[in-house]
């Protein structure tokens, strides 16, 4: 690699050897050039080895072509390429500037190269000095082959500390890897010290070897006699390089360490954004002073540490705003349902590390309906951040609104999905919607862009259920597609019907297929309690990793303890609607059955269809049919058709040729006894059947 080990070039060409007005001997500041944003971050520090001030500097590197050669500009560039192309981790180049007087001035740079897992290189993080007077000496130039075999094995540890710095995510991640055997103790230090500056105070973080406390410095002012104060003040490294000079410039603090054997120190701010944050040092046992190449080192570490503890911190914040957010979003409880036991659960995705990618839009809720039906409901809404849960918290509320007040669950979808395109936000949703009778078992599911629900049998197997889908929330009405498809499924006792994102079922480079067979098995060979079997779901998704969130629901229908009167279902079916005469012709079939009442299904479901038949014809509106299991000395089923017409239905012969007019005879005919009752500004036909008692 270009200028390591070679002696360097003679002051003597092209420039005079003398150093420019703002001579900037021993000064020595530090740079952070993003690769993938083109920007070069300098320290005022640096501004003054190039001789700029702040505001002539715009953070791009062709701005300093005011004060490097295009000829030195172009040797510099071609060391950097060589070492990123060699897979270096470090490089170091002299070359010349010309000061705002035309002045020449030399000026040493090292950097180290900061690559990602793939090994592609992201950032450089170094430093640059002015080097005049070290080149000056011809004698300084005969040893630096010697001294840069030092300074490598030293950025070796640096780069180690750095790549372990890399994967920190809080700020004891950063102290542990400080502390360990690969941190500071390469580095020649015995200990180490950090403290936060909080409301103009510094709080301790890390304390040094067990047993080095000092009393009253836990939480100590800022103006106070201690280095890591001096160090937050100056803004500027403070190198202790004997034990006198550590007892004359801190008489408070030395008598308390003296038992340490601290032979030297170096204080570093830790800085961001021009900021001081905090303070870190190293105390030392066994050495005293410190060369120009070990501070160079040294203040590139703090330079490190201070960019990794500022991630650190900004992670924990974010972490604890989103955590507070998802759970201002989820539902606080999850309330009892009579006949089903529920569980829930939630895992936030963990994203390589980023801000603010531990929040999500997936959600998950329990919704108690009128007749002793609940909604259940799970969704996921675009996107991994704020803004994400923020629309999820909305889309979540409206939905259960809309649930409550009593719309089909195909209305349910079709509103939400209004409600999110008119929110003004660019993200979509995929939602399941699922409304169950846990008195007869019927559930209906609505889907709109959602993988399909799971339903486990009581004997333990496992199978998907297809459900026929819409577009996505938002989508569907964006594009005027809010049609909704039911599908309707039986739930016996014992079953559980299992709702989830698709952040349990997709892995990376595996078809979403192949996830749903592999989560099917995962299943069936689970446990049979909810509460255990989302346990173990949720543990097999933190171990697989990945980066979506999960959230899952899982309604277990309970077997009755016993006979219970009082069951209820009710269907509404609109005017127009042949699949809502479908469904409710489903849900009677199906309730009837759980009721035990098998042998009367088909005629129980001519008479209904019949009544909801004439309620459609001969009424301007919508019919309420609504399914009752009574006890008392005997048992019945009564089906009561709603509608809003006053007029009372009327029996009439149909004649041998007639289409119409058999409906009510029929209904004489099959049901054991019926009638008809007022109801507001309607009327409900009625009709009830005798069945065998339970066994």
């Amino acid at each position: 690699m270009a200028d390591r080990g070679a002696s360097a070039p003679s002051l003597t060409e092209d420039w005079p050897a003398h150093p420019g007005p703002i001579l900037a001997l021993n000064r020595m500041g530090s740079f952070d050039w993003d690769l993938d944003a083109g920007l070069f971050h300098m320290d005022a520090q640096a501004h003054e080895v190039f001789d700029v001030l702040p505001e002539e500097y715009d953070g791009r590197p062709e701005s300093l072509t005011v004060r490097v050669p295009p000829a030195e500009a172009a040797r510099l560039d071609a060391v950097v390429a060589q070492a990123i192309k060699d897979g270096s981790e470090n490089y170091g180049a002299y070359f010349r500037i010309r000061c705002r007087d035309g002045t020449p001035r030399w000026t040493h740079t090292q950097g180290y190269i900061r690559r990602d897992e793939t090994g592609r290189p992201r950032r450089v993080v170094g430093i640059v000095r002015d080097a005049t007077e070290e080149l000056a000496d011809s004698e300084a130039r005969s040893v630096r082959a010697a001294q840069d075999q030092a300074f490598r094995q030293q950025t070796n540890v640096v780069q180690v500390i750095s790549a372990a710095l890399s994967h920190a995510r809080t700020v004891q991640d950063v102290i542990d890897v400080l502390k360990d055997t690969h941190g500071v103790r390469h580095l020649g230090a015995a200990s180490l010290v950090m403290g936060l500056v909080e409301a103009g105070r510094i709080r301790l973080i890390a304390e040094g070897p067990a047993g080095s406390f000092v009393p009253g410095t836990r939480i100590t002012r800022i103006d106070e006699p201690y280095p890591m104060g001096e160090v937050v003040r100056t803004l500027a490294p403070r190198f202790i390089e004997s034990p006198e000079e550590f007892a004359e410039g801190y008489p408070i603090l030395w008598p308390h360490i003296t038992g340490l054997r601290i032979t030297s120190a170096v204080y570093l701010p830790l800085i961001a954004q021009a900021q001081p944050f905090g303070a870190m040092g190293l105390l030392y046992n066994d050495r005293q002073g410190f060369s120009g190449e070990e501070r160079a080192v040294l203040v590139a570490l703090g330079s490190t540490i201070a960019q990794s503890l500022q991630r650190a911190m900004l992670y924990e914040q974010e972490k604890d705003l989103a955590q507070g957010l998802q759970q201002a979003m989820l539902p606080r409880t999850i309330p009892s349902v009579r006949g089903a036991d529920v569980a829930v659960r939630y895992r936030a995705a963990t994203v390589g590390g980023a801000l603010g990618r531990d929040i999500g839009g997936d959600w998950y809720d329990l919704i108690p309906l009128p007749g002793g039906r609940v909604g259940a409901v799970i969704g996921d809404v675009q996107g991994h951040d704020t803004h994400a849960a923020a629309v999820m918290g909305q889309l979540r509320i409206v939905l259960r609104a809309y649930a409550a007040e009593g719309h089909t669950p195909a209305t349910v979808m079709a509103r939400a999905s209004v409600f999110l395109h008119e929110l003004d936000t660019d993200r979509f949703a995929t939602c399941l919607y699922a409304e169950a009778d846990l008195a007869t078992g019927v559930v209906q599911v609505v889907r709109a862009g959602h993988i399909d629900p799971l339903l486990k049998d009581a004997d333990g197997s496992c199978r998907r259920v297809p459900v026929e889908g819409g577009l996505p929330l938002g989508l569907s009405a964006e594009f005027g597609r809010l049609e909704y498809p039911v599908a309707t499924l039986e739930l016996d006792p014992g079953d559980t019907l299992l709702l989830c994102t698709d952040g349990l079922v997709e892995q990376p480079g595996a078809d979403l297929d192949d996830g749903m067979r592999d989560l099917t098995t995962l299943i069936a060979k689970g446990p049979d309690e909810v509460r255990d079997l989302a346990a173990r779901l949720i543990e097999v998704a933190a171990e697989r990793g990945g980066d979506d969130d999960v959230a899952l629901l899982l309604l277990r229908r309970r077997a009755p303890r016993a006979p219970q009167a009082g069951g209820r279902l009710q269907q509404h079916v609109a005017p127009g609607d042949p699949d809502a005469l479908t469904h409710a012709r489903h849900m009677i079939r199906a309730a009837v059955r759980t009721w035990g009442a098998r042998e009367r299904a088909d005629e129980i479901e001519l008479v209904a269809d019949e009544l909801i038949t004439n309620a459609l014809m001969h009424t301007e509106g919508s019919a309420i049919v609504t399914l009752r299991g009574l006890e008392g000395s005997d048992r019945r089923l009564r089906v009561e058709v709603e509608d809003c017409s006053s007029a009372l239905p009327r029996r009439r012969d149909a004649g041998e040729d007639g289409v119409s007019g058999r409906g009510l005879l029929l209904v004489d005919l099959l049901a054991d006894v019926w009638g008809v009752e007022a109801r507001g500004s309607g009327k409900a036909v009625w009709c009830e059947f005798l069945v065998p008692a339970r066994a």
